[in-house]
């Protein structure tokens, strides 16, 4: 186990990203519930983004989603959130609500809509190069609904064609994070289904190329933890979509749903080595507040990351690496248990005050009248939500 110090310094440090349409109106397929007060502009989102941040500390980015966020000038929208508080991180590329592209985008039949999505990807890329963005995040609802729809080969030399071309035009202080998914939309195959189809084709295209972990993108069962660290080893685990999900992909507050499961994957983390600065693993969330308030939800979020990754970093290693090679299952297990069933909150709440910042974050963001102020003030024009 760390030492008190120790761990009290790399929570300081940590890094939770949070991400721009969260902060907007979201819902289910059958409903989007709108909420007082909630953004009309990628500004006020960033607005928002910035509370987050004030009241926790450790969110200091927001990522965008093209073409949600678009602007005309977005290098005045980087100088924006500067002068918020925060900075934009990951650019995300939408080519799943096209009307072109419901048999696919870079994997279509068609080779007109290919190139068309292939040109989004490029623009995404230039939007980063204005933004001064590290990371290029792409999910793909590209598949098929019914067996021989499509001929599934052929499809992964579409894809790996149009990953190559965006790899191509990447800075040298640029990353592709390619993102997977168990299913839906597509039914029968899905072209990137897996974190395996994800790390073969990040391995074919180099070193800038890596996978991002989204939480809730799996079959149920699933050992999320071991895949983060199969990849922490390769060197090939490049961010995480922080949520939680109970069937599907819920996306709903990360660790509502198994907050011991995200104690073991970040106990995975912590051993990989995916806090060391030179891992450059990105820490986001990937969230829809469909029924709860957006930013203390975004704020219950970060703590709840924070609290798990306390509980990791209070892992006794010595004890347990002892218990492993000793081969005493129970005792090895009881040293993890231990650490998980520690309440990790008054270390947070202490470390929160030497920061200067309220030791209850979401209490403080209710009594700072901000949530009131945007209610009265953002009134007329067009709420943002999907597609917005």
């Amino acid at each position: 186990m760390a030492a008190k110090s120790a761990i009290k310094d790399l929570l300081r440090n940590q890094r939770i990203e949070t991400p721009s349409w969260a902060y907007g109106n979201s819902g289910t397929r059958f409903k989007v519930f709108a909420q007082p007060g909630v953004p009309r502009t990628v500004e006020e989102k960033i607005d928002d983004a910035a509370q987050v941040h004030a009241c926790t500390g450790v969110a200091p980015s927001v990522a965008l989603h093209i073409p949600w966020d678009r602007v005309a000038d977005y290098r005045k929208l980087a100088d924006y959130a500067e002068s918020a508080g925060v900075r934009l991180g990951a650019i995300n590329a939408n080519v799943f609500q096209d009307d072109d592209y419901k048999l696919g985008s870079i994997t279509n039949p068609d080779q007109k809509i290919r190139r068309k999505a292939l040109d989004h990807l490029l623009e995404c890329v230039d939007i980063m190069d204005a933004t001064g963005s590290r990371d290029l995040k792409l999910w793909f609802a590209d598949g098929t609904n019914y067996p021989g729809q499509d001929d599934i080969r052929t499809r992964q030399d579409r894809l790996a064609e149009a990953l190559a071309a965006v790899y191509e035009r990447l800075g040298a202080h640029q990353r592709m994070l390619l993102e997977y998914k168990l299913f839906e939309p597509a039914f029968y195959t899905t072209d990137v289904p897996d974190w395996g189809t994800s790390y073969a084709h990040c391995v074919q295209l180099g070193d800038q190329a890596q996978v991002c972990v989204d939480t809730g993108h799996h079959a149920p069962g699933t050992n999320i933890e071991f895949i983060v660290a199969f990849l922490l080893r390769a060197g090939k685990l490049g961010a995480f979509d922080f949520n939680s999900r109970f069937y599907a992909d819920d996306d709903l507050m990360v660790g509502a749903a198994d907050p011991f499961q995200l104690f073991r994957i970040m106990y995975e983390v912590v051993r990989g080595g995916g806090y060391d600065p030179e891992a450059g693993v990105a820490f986001m969330l990937d969230q829809c507040h469909n029924i709860e308030a957006k930013i203390p939800g975004q704020i219950r979020s970060v703590c709840n990351v924070q609290e798990a990754t306390a509980k990791a970093l209070l892992v006794d290693r010595d004890a347990l690496a002892e218990a492993q090679q000793s081969g005493d299952v129970l005792a090895a297990n009881d040293v993890f248990m231990d650490a998980y069933h520690t309440d990790v909150r008054p270390l947070l709440a202490e470390l929160r005050t030497e920061m200067g910042l309220d030791p209850a974050p979401v209490a403080a963001y209710r009594r700072s009248g901000y949530q009131e102020r945007i209610v009265a003030e953002r009134v007329g024009g067009s709420q943002a939500g999907w597609g917005a």
